[in-house]
């Protein structure tokens, strides 16, 4: 059998070249830079020969490297040189760049029409009127507060989502919480408590309480009512929201190493130094619907009556019934419910949780809002939406679909320089927003990038505004599933309440509409738990 060595060759090539520059030292001085430089190569390639771990390397010495080079700088490749502008990766370009003119308040318009396949499976669109109307005020505003709130928050349809201290850098905090005062709408903390950075700024915060219970927990990681309560009492702080899972890795909790905690971190958490930071999966304060509604009645009562709520991505739709059941039993309802998309991005998520957990915005929407419906809740819990959405034509659909309001946290970090490298769980962001590093975070200036947060809101809701006026409507809230239109097949059309309608009011109670399943699991649920009666979900 014939043994092949033409692998060998780059290493037997940096040896031979390693001796001939040795011999010709004598010639001349500058020989020895090719003993160093051939010579590296050559111990580097002996090196790979003994090495266990990279099978490639064994076999290719020297070569092989080539594979891990190409491999790590691929991402790069890909969006600068490969990509279309419509290609998803998450965010196509043509969503990063309306983003980035918007942020840095330049034009935004395109010439010559339309890129997309208007007639492919998947193009979507609204509906437009003969007679549009001039919309001059583009700040849109929802109130949230239901009968129980003395506190209600006149909220901006458009806010920033939640993004914990510990994922974003300083800079990137109190740049986004300064754009959020300067424009006038909210900034979610994210579930890592409020650190300095969220409050130097003076912007609108929405406190997220995690299982964590960060900023409001006893040593043991138990909520702790009266630190809540100091923190709830802050006039910065509008609304608190009770995080249950997210879209990204639902019913996956997470720790932050100790190696990772600074000083600061430990501050906005309230953790001890030298410890892991854990998250559980679920919360302590409650474990049955019945609880939950308990939980959200104390964290009202000691936030001194501001809005109270909760986020979910819908997962067991059943489960989402049993608490809707537990707030009729009780006649405690929270003043909003926030449902994030499985599309929604996070800092990092096992591969299996962020690719197939969890449902995404468009149904969870639709189910979350048809289920208050039937319930006869509706009108008095506000539903927020949040799952990549940064256009206004993201934000006219979500209405459509039913939500009140929309949040977006890659948006707004695009707004402050993301440049989606997708380094944000290895600590070397390149522009300095999801990092902790102080080297690398110092390149994103504050002043600068909070106007930008303004500008991109500000300038996202007037786009919003022109559509508003073009569908012959007077405010956004009056888009309904009937101005939007998608093709389900190539050339075929639907129109959105055939396939997304608004279910009656009360129809759960009187158990008259049986459509896609609701009162199947409407039976089965039951606010005294969330496990059901049966085995099925």
């Amino acid at each position: 059998m014939k043994i092949r060595y033409t692998r060998y060759a780059a290493l037997g090539s940096a040896a031979l070249l390693a001796l001939v520059s040795l011999g010709a030292v004598f010639a001349t001085p500058w020989a020895w830079l090719g003993v160093l430089a051939f010579g590296a190569l050559t111990v580097l390639g002996i090196s790979d020969l003994a090495q266990t771990r990279h099978s490639i390397l064994r076999n290719y010495p020297v070569l092989g490297h080539l594979r891990f080079l190409f491999e790590g700088i691929r991402p790069e490749i890909r969006q600068y040189l490969i990509e279309s502008d419509q290609d998803e990766e998450p965010f196509s370009r043509d969503e990063r760049s309306i983003v980035y003119q918007r942020a840095k308040n330049v034009e935004d318009a395109r010439p010559f029409g339309t890129r997309m396949q208007v007639y492919d499976s998947g193009y979507q669109w609204l509906t437009h009127s003969i007679r549009p109307r001039h919309i001059t005020n583009h700040d849109f505003r929802v109130t949230i507060g239901g009968p129980d709130c003395t506190q209600p928050y006149e909220a901006s349809i458009y806010n920033i989502s939640a993004m914990s201290f510990g994922a974003l850098s300083a800079n990137a905090i109190e740049a986004l919480n300064r754009g959020a005062k300067a424009g006038g709408f909210a900034h979610d903390t994210g579930e890592g408590g409020i650190s300095r950075y969220h409050r130097v700024g003076g912007g609108d915060l929405i406190f997220e309480v995690g299982s964590g219970y960060f900023g409001c927990r006893n040593h043991d990681g138990s909520f702790n009512p009266e630190k809540f309560a100091a923190t709830a009492a802050d006039p910065q702080v509008k609304m608190i929201e009770i995080k249950l899972s997210q879209g990204a890795k639902p019913g996956h909790g997470g720790m932050l190493p100790a190696a990772k905690i600074s000083p600061e971190i430990a501050e906005a958490r309230d953790v001890p130094m030298g410890v892991d930071c854990i998250s559980p999966a679920s919360h302590s304060a409650f474990s049955t619907p019945l609880e939950m509604m308990g939980f959200i009645a104390q964290l009202r009562e000691l936030s001194g009556g501001k809005p109270v709520g909760f986020k979910l991505c819908i997962g067991h739709r059943r489960e989402f019934m049993c608490i809707v059941k537990a707030m009729l039993e009780t006649g405690i309802t929270p003043d909003f419910i926030v449902v994030d998309g499985k599309e929604g991005g996070t800092g990092a998520a096992p591969l299996e949780f962020a690719n197939h957990m969890g449902m995404p915005l468009v149904e969870g929407l639709t189910f979350a809002h048809n289920t208050l419906r039937g319930a006869g809740l509706r009108e008095r819990i506000r539903i927020g939406a949040s799952g990549k959405l940064v256009t206004a034509f993201d934000i006219a659909k979500a209405l459509a679909l039913g939500a009140d309001w929309a949040n977006s946290a890659r948006g707004f970090m695009f707004a402050i320089g993301c440049i989606q490298a997708q380094a944000c769980h290895t600590n070397r962001c390149p522009v300095g927003v999801a990092t902790q590093d102080k080297a690398r975070s110092r390149a994103l200036v504050v002043p600068d990038k909070a106007q930008r947060v303004a500008n991109f809101h500000r300038n996202t809701l007037k786009a919003l505004a022109e559509m508003t006026g073009a569908a012959g409507l007077d405010h956004p809230g009056g888009f309904l599933p009937h101005h939007f239109l998608m093709r389900e097949k190539d050339r075929q059309m639907v129109v959105g309440d055939e396939v997304f309608p608004y279910m009656p009011e009360g129809f759960l109670l009187r158990e008259d509409d049986d459509r896609f399943g609701y009162l199947k699991r409407w039976r089965r649920a039951r606010a005294e738990a969330f496990e059901p009666f049966d085995n099925g979900v």
